[in-house]
Parts: C-alpha cells; structure tokens; sequence
C-alpha cells in the first residue's frame, strides 16, 4: 500500500473515524483505524463495535492499492502535529508503515486488516433524506434528557420514531421527558429504534447546522446516515422504550405564556441557592405573579419574583431546576408556554407557537 496526500485532505476524515474508536479496549485492533486503498480513494474506518465510521478521501498521483490498520490516536497526532499545508507520504512496509513528510519520518506497527472487524451486512426497512440542520436540531432538542447509566438499558439513548410523513425523537432519564419531530418528504413505515448513546453523540458531533442533505436508513437492528464524503453506523438498543404517549400530561388546565428569557434568567438567579445534590425549587403561582424561592441545608434562599398573566387557582409546584433550564435553553423562541394542572401533575414546556417540541417535567415534594 502506498500514496501521497496533503495534510488538510487526510486529516478531517480521520478525526471523523477517529471518535468511534475505542483506546481502551480488550481487542487491540480496535484502538486501530483501518486504511483502505483502491484507484483513487483512501478510505478509513474506525468501530468500537457498537459504532461504525467510514470517512474518505481523494487521491492524486502515484498509489499503490492494499489495506492495513495502524493505531489511530498516534496516526491522527502525527497528522495533526504536521504545519499546514504539508504533504504527506505514506508506505507499508511489511509489519510497519512508514509516514514521511518533509524532513518528518514515522514509522507505526500495524495490525492485519484481516482482523478488523466489519459491521455485519444488514437490511434496511426505511429510508428518508432530510436536511443535515433539520437532524441536527431534533437531536439537539432532546439529547440532555437521555439516561447515562441507568440499570434501565433502554433508557440510555433516543428514541427514533417514523410513521406516515413525520420523524420524532425522544429522550428520558424516568424523571423528565423531550420530544421533537419534523415533517420530512416521504412516507414512512410506522418503526421505533433505539440509538445507543455513543451512537447519538457521534451523530450529533458529525452532521452539520447546513441544508445539504442526510440519508438515514433504519434496519431492525442498525441505523445507519450517509453524510457527504461519510457514513455513521450505529447499533440499535434491543429492548422496548416507554409509552412516552402516556406520559404526555392531558390534563393541564393552566396554560401561562411568560417570556423564555426573563423565567431562564430567573431561574437561573434562584439556582444558585438552590440544594446542591436535589436541585429543588418552589414555584409559587398567584395572580399575574410567580415567585420562585430556593433554598439549601446552609439555610440560605433566594427569591425571584416573575410578572405574567396567571388568571387561575393560587398553585405552589416544585421541579427540578436544571431540567427546566435544559428545556428553556433547548427552545428558542421569544415566549414559551407552559401547562401545569394540579401540585402533583408534570408539567409541560413548549413555545408559544409551536409543539415542534415539547418538554415534560415530574413535580418534586420539597
């Protein structure tokens, strides 16, 4: 295997690759990225088996076909630690291969490709391409809610929903809930997956705030998005996710429209003084006026007060600051609206004039 290539063409696929790969792991080849050489292309893998990512390049010039793997975090700081607009040639030489480029020389064992695993073929049952900023956005929208370690498996990832012409995704830690969907220009069979965490971040930290287009395909037990010059695979959680459905409050009888900013930056004043460890606050709604009080074990408390069009019942409701912050941060629009019912009843987060998305937050006793 040989070719030549310039620092800038090389070194965004393989950043690209090099965040599926697993440094610590049992089997060695998996801290590798695997180089694929044929006519004109270069292409790199990187997997940490639960993650696949095939990133490419162009060629130019002389090139000699073949395929090996070498370790990717020492590949990628070589390349990275070169000067801009370097060029840089690279040659296999029996269990070594050799990286030159200028008056720099590398010289990095490698691994059979032989052994690299593949991700298994699979069989795609739906198919739609939407634009790169509209994917972007739904996950953004929901990603803070996924679980992080919960003996509940399924809960640490999103849930991706297609069904007639509309995309969703949905995240929860069991405590709160987002939700996020967008129309898309295909009709779609009715099917729910569960992308495995890593899988969301990777996907998230691949796909870009443009219009140019991503293809995702969901199979039973992959998914898997072409993107420009890459492809992100990914396995599905095997489990069943909770009917997010019943979750939804349906009987909220106060709707308040308030000012996202002016509730975030309350909120975010309160906070301070707010339990460390259970991150309570006390909302306390009485006529056109919200007064929000926090305290913690030192005895210390801050009060805010909101003015807002409350014509209700007096309501006192206790939430989890940071998951109210995390959906106001998440909206962005000017007013948010907000549907609370009795003491006991989540409540439900959303722009005024969209339920593009929507944000559910349990109640906490305080």
């Amino acid at each position: 295997m040989k070719f030549t290539i310039s620092r800038e063409l090389l070194l965004k696929p393989l950043t690209l690759v090099s965040g599926a790969v697993e440094r610590r792991h049992t089997l060695p080849v998996l801290s590798n990225v695997l180089l694929e050489v044929e006519l004109d292309s270069l292409k790199m893998t990187g997997t940490d088996l639960e993650v696949e990512l095939i990133g490419f390049a162009p060629l130019e010039g002389e090139v000699a076909a073949g395929k090996t793997t070498v370790p990717a975090k020492k590949f990628h700081d070589i390349c990275k630690g070169l000067p801009d607009g370097a060029i840089i040639s690279i040659d296999v030489d029996g269990e070594r291969m050799i990286i030159r480029s200028g008056r720099s020389r590398f010289a990095l064992s490698t691994l059979s490709a032989d052994d690299f695993p593949n991700i298994d073929n699979w069989h795609s049952e739906s198919e739609f391409v939407l634009p790169q900023h509209i994917l972007r956005s739904v996950i953004e929208s929901t990603q803070f809610s996924m679980a992080n370690q919960d003996v509940r498996y399924y809960l640490n990832g999103m849930l991706f929903e297609t069904s007639n012409d509309e995309f969703k995704t949905v995240a929860t830690d069991g405590h709160r809930l987002a939700l996020s969907s967008r129309k898309v220009n295909a009709q779609l069979p009715d099917k729910q997956v569960i992308v495995p965490r890593k899988g969301v971040v990777e996907l998230l930290r691949i796909i870009e705030a443009i219009d140019d287009p991503v293809t995702v395909q969901i199979g039973d037990s992959h998914l898997r998005a072409n993107i420009n010059n890459a492809i992100f695979t990914t396995k599905l959680v095997d489990g069943r996710f909770p009917d997010y459905q019943r979750v939804l409050p349906r009987g909220g009888d106060k709707e308040i429209i308030t000012s996202r900013l002016e509730l975030k930056a309350a909120l975010a004043r309160a906070s301070i003084l707010s339990n460390e460890k259970f991150r309570g606050v006390r909302f306390n709604f009485t006529t056109n006026e919200l007064k929000i009080t926090a305290n913690n074990p030192e005895q210390e408390e801050s009060q805010e007060i909101v003015d807002l069009n409350y014509q209700y019942v007096d309501l006192e409701i206790g939430f989890n600051v940071s998951y109210v912050l995390d959906a106001l941060n998440a909206l962005k629009s000017d007013d948010i609206k907000l549907t609370l019912g009795d003491a006991n009843s989540s409540g439900l987060i959303e722009a005024s004039d969209s339920s593009e998305s929507m944000y559910v937050v349990m109640p906490m006793r305080l």
